[in-house]
Formats: C-alpha cells, structure tokens, sequence
C-alpha cells in the first residue's frame, strides 16, 4: 500500500506541474496608465477571498458517491508545495524542452490565496483532489491556462525521472467544459519502468480571479469521469 501511495504522489505531482492545476505562473500584475477624468463611475473592484472562505466553500462539497471532501489544512498544502519544488528541482525530462512547463507551473504567485480538498474510495482505488485559488489579477488565470493548453499539445509525450522513479507519462487534451468563462481537461496516463500504470484526469474552470481545478486518479480513470469533476468545480465558481 505504501508503494502505491508513493506511485500516487509523484505522478500527481508530475501531472500537476504539466497541467498547471489551478497554480498560476507568476505574472506580475498588468499596469495602467491613470484613467482620465470622466463622469462613468469607477468599475467595481474585484471580488476578493481569503483561505479561509476558500476553504468553507470546499467544506459544503460532495464527490458523486455524496462523500464529503475533507479539506486539507493550510500548513499541509504549503508543505505539499514546498515539497513538489523540492522533487521538481532535481526532476530530469525528456524532452528536456518539457520542463519549462513545471518551471512556470509549480509556484502561486504572491498576494493569492488558496485551499485544497480530497476525497478517497477506497473500492475504486481512486482518489479525487480539489484545488481553489484567487488571484488579484485575472490575467494570470488566462495566462496559465493558455500554458496548459501548450504544454498538453507540445508534450503528449514525455518521461520525468523524479525521486528515483522514471514516469513515462502520455497526456491528452480532451474535450469537456465547465460553467466557468474558460475551461480546460486533460486525460494523462503515467507507467513507471516496473509496468505499473496510473492515470489522471484533470479539469480547471476559470472565472473572474477564480479558478477551480479538480484531478482525479486511479488505475481505471477516464473522460467518462469529467462530469463528475465539472460538477465540483461548478459549485465553486458559482460563488464567483
């Protein structure tokens, strides 16, 4: 078992690194000239979010199966990032032109907030991660997602060598939406050298500054799983 939660770990992370899931790229905020003097009154600003709302909205979430997510405490998920940097630095792509995509993925820009939750069936031997940030500029979220989209056609195919495992790993856009402005999915399947196999789906909707991504893996996972994962994050960029 703890083999498999290892295996798990790293394809979820060289998956998320490629697909951005929900991560932005680091853009620093676009700038303007000052307005000038008009009588139309001033736009309104941005909604903004905490963590903490973040995570109360995760809180009110239910995967098809009607199981509550349990969202993962702040300190974990930093850990979590702080970690994936860490097996990322020394991590060895081939193509090497592929890494570039975990460089500009695998960071949230400053001043974002965030919250994560996950739900697990044990019968199915899947596991479902859902993942919310905010950012001040929703340039970023456009940003990002347009990363996604290159990094799923540029590297369909590729191998990472990370934390002592190589993961031959195969990725393909697919076709599903969300309610939100933008959306994206991706299907990707990862083997390890000794045959054994994972695979992971990923769906992101973008909304304003908020974007909500939701990955599900497992031995059997497939596109007949996106609307399951729309509907999360459907509920979440309802509070938009």
């Amino acid at each position: 078992m703890q083999r498999r939660t290892t295996f798990t770990a790293l394809v979820l992370t060289a998956f998320f690194a490629l697909a951005g899931c929900g991560t932005g790229t680091g853009t620093e905020p676009v700038t303007s000239a000052a307005p000038e003097p008009s009588a139309s009154p001033e736009p309104s600003p941005a909604k903004t979010y905490t963590d903490a709302d973040l995570s109360s909205v995760l809180a009110t979430l239910k995967d098809a199966q009607g199981r509550d997510l349990t969202v993962v405490p702040a300190a974990q998920i930093d850990q979590g990032i702080i970690k994936a940097k860490e097996l990322l630095k020394t991590a060895v792509f081939t193509p090497p032109e592929c890494k570039a995509f975990s460089d500009s993925n695998a960071q949230v820009p400053e001043g974002s907030t965030y919250a994560a939750g996950t739900t697990v069936s044990a019968e199915e031997k899947t596991s479902i991660v859902v993942t919310v940030i905010a950012l001040k500029n929703a340039q970023e979220m456009t940003g990002q997602l347009e990363a996604s989209q290159k990094a799923a056609a540029a590297c369909s195919n590729f191998t990472i060598e990370l934390g002592g495992q190589k993961i031959t790993t195969e990725v393909q856009q697919i076709t599903a939406k969300t309610a939100g402005d933008q959306s994206f999915a991706a299907l990707g399947k990862q083997t390890l050298a000794t045959g054994e196999t994972q695979t992971t789906l990923t769906m992101t909707g973008i909304k304003g500054t908020l974007a909500a991504t939701a990955v599900k893996a497992g031995p059997a996972v497939t596109p007949n799983d996106a609307p399951d994962l729309a509907q999360l994050i459907d509920a979440i960029l309802a509070h938009g």
